[in-house]
């Protein structure tokens, strides 16, 4: 019996589809959320009224196990830190909350086990990100969304009102697409499909496909002006384009890319002052990086002294704003990001050591060792099929980069998403065959 068959006969066929529907939902907040919890409880449900009998099927036994440990990586230190936290009833909220994480892994990881689970939920997945795309092509070229839109005349119906305030709507600075000006995410949600969308052009199209994605949705980082954003695309093409180009087809790409940013920040206030921003790191300004940083770097000092406070389970989850006053190192001076206390690091390994301590930043590299051992010992044709979600989740939390928080809602549950996919799809059991290989 092949994984695809016994997940249909243990009635998992809706998992590709509720995958595809939580992450196309992405830009309705609430209602995501809504939809993860409904599927994970729904799975969970599923798993203990057949007492996990068939298990083995829906996942080979090193997926349910590594899918399990990257839980516990990111949930076990949650646990430590909640012990003494700043807000020690927050704490145990975030703790207990984040629960409904472990079955949503098994889940997502069950929709990508088999080859048409893996086809439909990566094709489904580049397909949104290609949409978002030309939705915000549109947006750059008439200044209105058409999915945003349509979102936005929904929450009306519904609620009265729209999906934004005037006022946020006024002080929106960069292209928005579906996410909308109050909501300002589409950069950094976009590079994180990119390779998806990328490995589905390639294999459709060959190189003009891929150079045609890679060339659309670079245009939409560079207006959505996210500059974590055009890092983490940057990583995803150097890793993609290497292997559908070439090293100098793929430097005249990086080239062609440097004079469409120095196009759209002649064209463009809205690059230009990031652009200008970022140059401010290479001048001889004391506050020259901090600025380039947006402030971060002001964070960024409060977050190493909050680990240095609470050097072995850190201030808590989600206490960085409680702990930020009492280790702001400009304490009264206004901030780059505006009025009130910073809420996150802007950078995972930070965020993770401020909040959570040493122990958290051991356990979250013990998962990382683990994933990259995965890795290294599947078979090669295993390797060759979950690259997109792999690549996916590595640039996502590349330490060289700023990042939202990974404790947060939304993205912690995009980078425990694509965990899952990559756990189901390196490890997943397309046939008997591959029971003996495991």
């Amino acid at each position: 019996m092949t994984t695809d068959t016994a997940t249909r006969s243990l009635g998992w066929r809706w998992a590709p589809a509720w995958v595809l529907t939580f992450v196309a939902l992405w830009p309705a907040r609430g209602v995501a959320e809504a939809v993860l919890v409904l599927g994970a409880l729904a799975g969970l449900a599923k798993l203990l009224a057949s007492r996990f009998h068939g298990g083995d099927r829906l996942l080979g036994g090193p997926a349910w196990a590594l899918t399990s440990v990257l839980f516990a990586a990111y949930w076990v230190p949650e646990v430590l830190a909640a012990v003494d936290a700043e807000d020690g009833l927050r704490a145990l909220r975030e703790v207990l909350v984040d629960l409904r994480y472990l079955p949503f892994l098994w889940v997502a990881a069950a929709a990508v086990a088999s080859e048409p689970g893996r086809r439909r939920t990566f094709g489904g997945l580049a397909v949104i990100a290609l949409a978002w795309t030309a939705d915000a092509l549109v947006e750059a070229a008439t200044g209105t969304s058409p999915l945003f839109w349509l979102l936005d005349q929904a929450k009306h119906a519904i609620s009265g009102h729209g999906m934004c305030s005037a006022s946020e709507i006024a002080e929106a600075d960069r292209l928005a697409g579906v996410f909308g000006p109050c909501n300002l995410k589409l950069g950094i949600v976009l590079a994180s499909l990119s390779p998806f969308a990328l490995a589905a052009a390639r294999q459709r199209l060959g190189q003009a496909g891929w150079l045609l994605a890679a060339a659309a949705i670079g245009l939409v980082l560079i207006l959505a002006g996210s500059r974590a954003s055009w890092l983490t695309f940057a990583l995803v093409l150097v890793w993609t384009g290497w292997r559908a180009l070439g090293g100098r087809k793929l430097a005249a790409v990086f080239l062609a890319g440097a004079l469409a940013l120095a196009a759209a920040t002649a064209v463009s206030p809205q690059v230009r002052e990031r652009v200008q921003r970022t140059t401010l790191a290479l001048t001889t300004q004391p506050d020259g990086l901090d600025a380039a940083l947006s402030g971060r770097g002001r964070i960024w000092s409060a977050a190493l002294c909050m680990a240095r406070a609470h050097p072995v389970n850190g201030v808590g989850p989600r206490a960085f704003r409680e702990a930020f006053p009492a280790c702001d190192p400009e304490p009264g001076k206004p901030a780059a990001w505006g009025s009130g206390a910073a809420y996150h690091a802007h950078q995972v390994v930070l965020e993770v050591l401020s909040e959570t301590g040493a122990l958290g930043l051991l356990l979250w590299l013990a998962g990382a060792a683990l994933a990259w051992r995965a890795w290294r010992y599947a078979e090669p044709d295993a390797r060759e099929r979950a690259r997109p979600a792999m690549l996916a989740l590595a640039a996502s939390v590349f330490p060289l980069n700023t990042h939202l928080a990974a404790y947060s809602t939304f993205w912690g549950s995009v980078l425990l998403l694509l965990a899952a996919l990559y756990a189901g799809s390196l490890w997943g059991r397309d046939g008997p065959g591959d029971a003996a290989q495991s």
